[in-house]
């Protein structure tokens, strides 16, 4: 995957394990030693982002201890102790939420053990807590996903009733995505976002969300979801509710995992901003110039695209994920 590094100072399994894996890191091998700390499984582009970090480990002969966070942070806190404890080289975690670091950090710091953070950011403002920041940029996703909704009632003057399903609260991505999505309708008093809650990023919740959504506003014109699976789960409510996805009720969404790209190809869905999960082959390259100590840069933001309904048409027999 192509990336673009930039220089901001700014503020990733086995599948279903939950335990570490692999040899003890005192073990007296010469491999690189990654401990890793996953959010969770909780959507088809978490799964395929772990199966990139597994894969590209394996092939960069990495050592890879991994943890399932279950999307508690006190999961990913405790495994990140126990990868201090086990002197693993570098540390690699996607942060279950923004706040609430610093403390396990600084005892990473502390220990010589340097930290990446994968696919979410975290608001310290200490930035001497960690080496690198590789990800998306959630604001822009968001932003995309108000662009093509101002270009579609473009020239219309009646009021556009969006509802938005977010991801968990106080995520990164949940925060970011809302961000960037309301800078750009709030210029047009057209567009009201009429009801907005978390769906955890999942598609059980999503649906359950956009079954309350319907029961409260028989007048909906458009749903943003911030990822793929709640948007595929609200589509089934929407079904369920006599009405068709894709028309009656637009549909924006972020990722474009497979099943969410079929559901794009098939009408269902409208527009999907993308957000690559493929983040293994970048991550395992900065493990190996940390670790060799030389300078990476603080911010690494990965390329991404989006696309209409005529584009996953074309892009969906080849898509990986």
């Amino acid at each position: 995957m192509i990336i673009a590094a930039g220089l901001l100072a700014t503020p990733l399994a086995a599948c279903g394990g939950d335990g570490d894996s692999g040899n003890d890191a005192g073990s007296g091998s010469d491999k690189i030693v990654l401990g890793f700390s996953q959010v969770g499984a909780e959507s088809g582009w978490r799964t395929a982002n772990t199966k990139s970090i597994q894969d590209s480990a394996k092939e960069a002969g990495i050592e890879l201890k991994f943890s399932d966070a279950q999307q508690k942070q006190e999961n990913q806190i405790k495994a990140i102790r126990s990868y201090i404890q086990q002197k693993v080289d570098i540390i690699a975690f996607s942060p279950v939420v923004e706040s609430g670091w610093d403390t396990v950090l600084k005892e990473a710091k502390d220990a010589d053990i340097p930290v990446i953070l994968t696919d979410r950011a975290v608001d310290s403002t200490d930035t001497s807590l960690y080496k690198t920041f590789i990800g998306s940029d959630f604001v822009e996703e968001g932003k995309k996903a108000g662009d093509w909704l101002v270009k579609e009632y473009e020239g219309k003057t009646e009021t556009v009733n969006i509802v938005e399903l977010q991801g968990t609260t106080g995520s990164a991505p949940a925060n970011d995505r809302k961000k960037g999505f309301g800078d750009v309708i709030a210029a047009d008093p057209k567009f009201k976002v009429i009801a907005s809650q978390t769906g955890d990023f999942t598609r059980a919740k999503g649906k359950e969300v956009m079954e309350a959504f319907l029961k409260a506003n028989p007048d909906i014109d458009v749903l943003y979801a911030h990822n793929d699976d709640m948007g595929l789960g609200a589509i089934e409510a929407i079904e369920g509710a006599g009405k068709k996805p894709g028309v009656d009720i637009k549909i924006i969404t972020v990722d474009a995992v497979k099943d969410g790209m079929q559901a794009l190809a098939d009408g269902k869905i409208n527009y999907i901003v993308e957000c690559s999960p493929l983040l293994g082959p970048q991550l395992m390259d900065l493990v190996e110039k940390v670790h060799a100590g030389e300078t990476v840069p603080a911010r690494v933001v990965t390329e991404e695209t989006t696309f209409t309904q005529e584009q996953a048409k074309a892009v969906l027999p080849t898509r990986q994920y």
